[in-house]
């Protein structure tokens, strides 16, 4: 549970090598105040509501404008945890400019902690301008969602001695250009632990193994209410889809045959 202390990005970062840190996703009030009543450190508003939300296929559709909604509704829900919010395809590529406009609408709109931000060496100088300007980042190497064209689908990287050395490289030009740490996503766990060991920023893995210095999940498929998707990293702790089915065809049931409601639920 919570000890209602303000998760903040010093006390994430101090916990490298001292305890895990707890992360998931919420893209809105209702699940974030559920979030963070369970003690979850880290919350982050993930661009994948794309898909579990809005129904897109992948990432790459989502705006500005629906990430600084479903953020703001969870800065409204989380009360302890840090909550990050994520940034979306095209709007930090441009250049820096853009993507000090953005993340500051984040922070100053929509009242997140941090920002995140996908890539490594090339992203670097991006990284450090929002830091420089009192901007959080939580890094995120490995696969890339908002690149998936480029590598082919939702692929695990870093099979090759050469992908294995570029990823190690990008993460020590993400921590080397201020992140405060960084997700690594669909890794093999040795490398993953390998990472870890070599950067001083914690780690957060998804899909790299048990060797980071936190997990997350997306919150959808811990609960089972994302229909039958469940990628080999994902354990699912309920199986909420077919109960929810259930109590509405009940409910269903229960107008149609005049049943409900009844004089209890009745002025």
């Amino acid at each position: 549970m919570s000890d209602n202390v303000k998760w903040t990005v010093p006390r994430i970062r101090a916990l490298k090598g001292k305890g895990k840190i707890v992360s998931l996703t919420a893209y809105d009030f209702s699940t974030a105040r559920l979030v963070d009543e369970a003690g979850i450190h880290l919350v982050l508003v993930g661009d994948s509501l794309a898909m579990t939300m809005l129904g897109y296929e992948n990432t790459l559709p989502v705006t500005m404008n629906e990430m600084l909604l479903h953020t703001a509704a969870v800065a409204r829900g989380v009360k302890n945890g840090l909550v990050v919010a994520d940034m979306p395809f095209l709007s930090y590529q441009v250049s820096i400019e853009q993507a000090l406009m953005n993340a500051g609408r984040f922070v100053k709109e929509a009242g997140a902690d941090a920002v995140k931000i996908e890539g490594g060496s090339s992203r670097a100088p991006t990284v450090r301008a929002l830091v420089e300007n009192g901007i959080p980042v939580l890094g995120h190497i490995g696969l890339l969602p908002q690149s998936i064209n480029a590598m082919g689908g939702f692929k695990v990287q870093g099979k090759t001695a050469e992908d294995a050395q570029r990823i190690l490289d990008d993460a020590k030009a993400v921590e080397d250009a201020g992140a405060f740490a960084m997700v690594l996503e669909g890794l093999p766990a040795a490398l993953a632990g390998e990472i870890s060991a070599a950067v001083s920023v914690p780690t957060i893995g998804i899909g790299a193994g048990a060797n980071c210095d936190g997990q997350i999940l997306v919150v959808h498929d811990l609960l089972g209410l994302y229909g039958d998707f469940k990628p080999k990293f994902v354990k699912r702790y309920a199986n909420l889809g077919p109960e929810v089915r259930k109590a509405l065809a009940e409910y269903r049931k229960e107008v149609e045959g005049g049943t409900f409601p009844g004089p209890e639920h009745s002025y």
